[in-house]
């Protein structure tokens, strides 16, 4: 064994720049599948983490309320005291499009407003900044009070802690600013961005919005296992409601996950698949080369078998050369790999590593292509007759 590979690398060394063309057919093949794979890996992977961030536990409800049929928040809170060892927190959200913002002379454009209830911050997972959160007095009393993102902060009042018991205008109507968001997204810290928000009560929202009912709802699960059977429950009773599953949609940010994760791998797999395509090809080359390379050896073949090899011996040492060719182009593809993938995925914007798994994968391929395309040369090597080998010129 150590003598047919002491002569695999004789043979290499001694034919450099083929060994290298035959080489580069694996190196690019392993290096595409690990490239792929990670960088697909690593975007799928970043999409999961901001549905993560979102909440693991949010349930969102969308309704399409009418007037003889429709559900309110009495509904939904109902179904809380229904089920308080599932739910540990609910929303409902009212929207206002179109609000104009102001502050003294200045104002904001492109501000989200949103009917909340105290739950909402929670569930959102934010952290107050500076004063109080929205409580339920502020619902059940209509409270002309809001809570402001950072960025509104910082525009009208110059810092979270002067924004404290001001005032800001939503449609003419005074709000009385009692909270301020810390920073969600220094990157996107601009007019229209994450911390350009400002939630009131959502019983004010749903008056000043001069629609009869809430079409929004969102809620936590107190676990992750109970998101199934919260799902359940609640399509069941917006079923009864609507009587047409076409009005309502109940959204589980766990099961949007899931898909999403189920999706990452059928995506990887067609990927390496069709990046396994160019390892397949690069074993046809590799096993060319050896075709050529016992062709030309054929002499020295019959000499080692006039001098006693046997048929096993000679077949080792063409499957050894086979094996250590695709060997050494696997591990330069692998180095070639990772660093491209570190490179593709700095300029893409995403955390893209090299995935272990496409790494063993597109290695373990490569040297079993060298083994299984080595095979045949190997054999038509060991079943020279010796005689008509020591013939050939």
């Amino acid at each position: 064994m150590l003598q047919s590979f002491k002569l695999a690398i004789k043979a290499i060394l001694s034919n450099k720049i083929r060994s290298i063309l035959t080489m580069l057919g694996i190196i690019i093949g392993v290096a595409a599948v690990i490239i792929l794979v990670s960088i697909v890996s690593g975007y799928m992977g970043q999409m999961v983490e901001q549905f993560e961030e979102m909440g693991v536990n949010k349930i969102t409800i969308f309704c399409r309320n009418m007037n003889t049929r429709h559900i309110d928040d009495d509904d939904m809170y109902k179904f809380w005291d229904e089920h308080p060892e599932w739910l540990s927190g609910l929303s409902p959200t009212v929207t206002l499009s179109s609000a104009v913002i102001k502050s003294g002379s200045d104002n904001l454009d492109s501000t989200s407003i949103t009917g909340v209830s105290e739950d909402y911050l929670d569930i959102q997972k934010y952290v107050m900044e500076e004063g109080r959160n929205l409580v339920y007095a502020d619902m059940a009393g209509r409270s002309s009070v809001c809570v402001v993102g950072s960025y509104v902060a910082n525009t009208f009042y110059g810092s979270a802690d002067k924004a404290i018991e001001d005032t800001v205008k939503i449609n003419g109507k005074p709000f009385s600013i009692v909270g301020v968001i810390e920073t969600q997204d220094e990157d996107n810290f601009d007019e229209g961005g994450t911390d350009d928000f400002i939630w009131i009560p959502y019983t004010v929202a749903t008056k000043m919005s001069r629609n009869g009912y809430i079409n929004n709802f969102v809620m936590n699960s107190s676990d992750v296992a109970y998101t199934d059977d919260i799902t359940t429950a609640l399509k069941a009773k917006l079923l009864d409601v609507f009587k047409n599953d076409r009005l309502y949609n109940v959204m589980a940010n766990s099961s949007v996950i899931k898909s999403l994760n189920e999706s990452i791998g059928t995506l990887t797999a067609m990927l390496a698949g069709i990046a396994g395509i160019s390892l397949l090809v690069a074993g046809i080359g590799v096993m060319n080369i050896m075709l050529v390379s016992v062709t030309e050896r054929t002499r020295e073949i019959g000499i080692r078998k006039a001098l006693g090899a046997r048929q096993g011996v000679i077949m080792q040492q063409f499957v050894i050369e086979a094996a250590v060719t695709s060997t050494i182009g696997g591990v330069f593809g692998i180095v070639i790999g990772a660093l491209a993938t570190k490179s593709i995925g700095a300029v893409m914007g995403i955390t893209a590593n090299p995935t272990v798994w496409a790494v063993l994968l597109s290695f373990g391929v490569s040297v079993a292509i060298g083994l299984i395309f080595g095979y045949l040369p190997a054999k038509n090597a060991a079943m020279l007759n010796p005689i008509d080998a020591l013939r050939v010129d």
